[in-house]
């Protein structure tokens, strides 16, 4: 008995250790799966009136970025390796501001949400999960659409709504749970009774479906409504009714779902990003002195030990290195900075500057500029498309324009790089250790040797060889009582 009960009890643990197994090996085979067939619809149709704008709402910015390319951004951070965007209102300028690879369909009427996703029927296919998000909800982060997903796929749910609490709930579709919590349907405000409407969970509008399952809920959408729209969240009822689980998942940070439908929204949107990149750099040790007047892109890399003085912008793919001091008052885009450099009160555009270099203060480098190591580029001083190599001083009142400098060159007060004839730009070239005495026009294309020297006040013209001087000038002449004789 003893051992037939045993048999019994062992078979019976071998039959449930196959089952969990095969459960486990089905999920992970799903996870797997859709981890790498996840699509992301992103709806940019709406032309937001309320911006007071000729401009399609998603292309306004947030610092340097559209609001719909933050949007694009979070979805292919969370896994989306297909994307596409629902155009519009404005739709030449949504899809030429667009900065990544996307599907793009068109929504010629604006008939609601569902309708904007029924445009992208012949992406969603058949196979996969599909996030749907908006294009003027910038604050949605990666992470919070990754574990939108995890919750999706480890609960085997037919779609999975990103919802929050909020205190004040005008304007938010509503979620509406049962009495013991279980998601019942989400309906929009316009159609909310009195009693819905005092409910303070809210549907975000974003969701990641199971393909097929979206497919087959958009073909029975209606529009039987107060707006006469083709809702999406009906698609919810759908998937429900047709068996499948629909639930949703409860973000703590509210602001993540913010929409932007007005400037002073945009305003607010941007303090919040603001907000949210400096302090993550103020963690990896980055010194603001006030974090409320710094302006820095979501793609900047800075250093740790780096001081960010008050009125700063930078943006793009900016890099600042260790130690480095920027501002007060200083803008740099797509430029890169090197160690313990000053950057004050000074514009760097489209360029690279090395360790321990001192830029201004009212400086301007502007595109295609390599300035070296321990070098000086001091008040008033433009430089553009030229190459400067370490331990040279451009103190003040100078331009350089498409010159190769090379070590050890002292630029003298007001000199300047006369590379434009008017109808062609010419490219002129100093050697290491060559002295520019104050005010030398050096009239390109020209080459100043190592080492050669040329007087104040000069117009060069033509090449000076090494060790040389040249003097360009005419000599003084004093013409005596030239003053008195002008008077008679």
């Amino acid at each position: 008995m003893k051992l037939l009960k045993h048999i019994l009890v062992t078979k019976l643990q071998f039959v449930l250790a196959i089952n969990v197994f095969l459960m486990y090996n089905v999920w992970w085979k799903r996870r797997v799966y859709t981890m790498s067939n996840t699509k992301a619809i992103i709806l940019a149709a709406g032309a937001g009136t309320r911006m007071k704008s000729d401009k399609p709402k998603v292309i306004h910015k947030i610092m340097d970025k559209t609001m719909l390319d933050y949007v694009v951004e979070s979805a292919m951070e969370a896994g989306a390796t297909d994307i596409c965007v629902v155009v519009g209102h404005g739709k030449e300028e949504v899809i030429s501001s667009i900065s990544y690879p996307v599907t793009i369909v068109t929504q010629d009427e604006q008939l609601g949400t569902g309708h904007a996703v029924m445009q992208a029927a012949d992406f969603i296919g058949s196979e996969g999960e599909v996030f749907v998000l908006f294009g003027d909800t910038p604050l949605i982060t990666g992470a919070s659409l990754s574990k939108l997903r995890e919750y999706h796929n480890m609960n085997n749910h037919g779609v999975t709504v990103l919802s929050t609490n909020v205190s004040n709930s005008d304007g938010y579709g509503r979620i509406i749970r049962d009495e013991d919590g279980n998601f019942i349907r989400s309906v929009e405000h316009k159609d909310a009774s009195i009693l819905e409407r005092k409910k303070k969970e809210i549907n975000s509008g974003m969701y990641i479906y199971e393909a097929d399952l979206l497919s087959k809920s958009l073909a029975k959408l209606t529009n039987h409504n107060v707006q006469g729209e083709y809702y999406l969240p009906d698609t919810l009822v759908s998937i429900m009714n047709d068996g499948h689980l629909v639930e949703s998942m409860k973000i703590s940070d509210y602001e993540e779902i913010l929409g932007v439908n007005s400037k002073a929204q945009l305003f607010e949107a941007t303090t919040i990003m603001r907000r949210r990149i400096n302090y993550l750099l103020m963690e990896s040790g980055v010194t603001m002195i006030d974090a409320n007047q710094v302006y820095i892109g979501k793609d900047v890399e800075i250093d740790n030990d780096v001081t960010i003085l008050p009125g700063t912008i930078i943006e793009g793919k900016s890099k600042i290195g260790i130690g480095s001091v920027i501002g007060p008052n200083a803008k740099i885009i797509n430029s890169c900075i090197g160690d313990n450099s000053v950057i004050d009160q000074s514009t760097v555009l489209n360029s690279n500057i090395g360790n321990y270099t001192s830029v201004g203060p009212f400086a301007y480098v502007r595109p295609n500029c390599e300035i070296g190591n321990h070098i000086k580029v001091g008040d008033f001083v433009e430089i553009k498309n030229s190459t400067i190599k370490d331990h040279t001083k451009i103190s003040h009142l100078t331009y350089i324009g498409d010159a190769d400098v090379g070590e050890h060159v002292n630029f003298g007060c007001g000199t300047v790089v006369v590379n434009y004839d008017g109808v062609n730009k010419y490219r002129s070239t100093i050697g290491d250790h060559a002295f520019i005495g104050c005010n030398t026009n050096l009239v390109s294309p020209v080459i100043v040797e190592k080492n050669a020297y040329t007087a104040a006040g000069s117009t060069i013209t033509n090449d000076v060889p090494e060790n040389a001087l040249a003097v360009a000038r005419a000599r003084q002449v004093n013409k005596l009582e030239w003053v008195k004789k002008k008077q008679r």
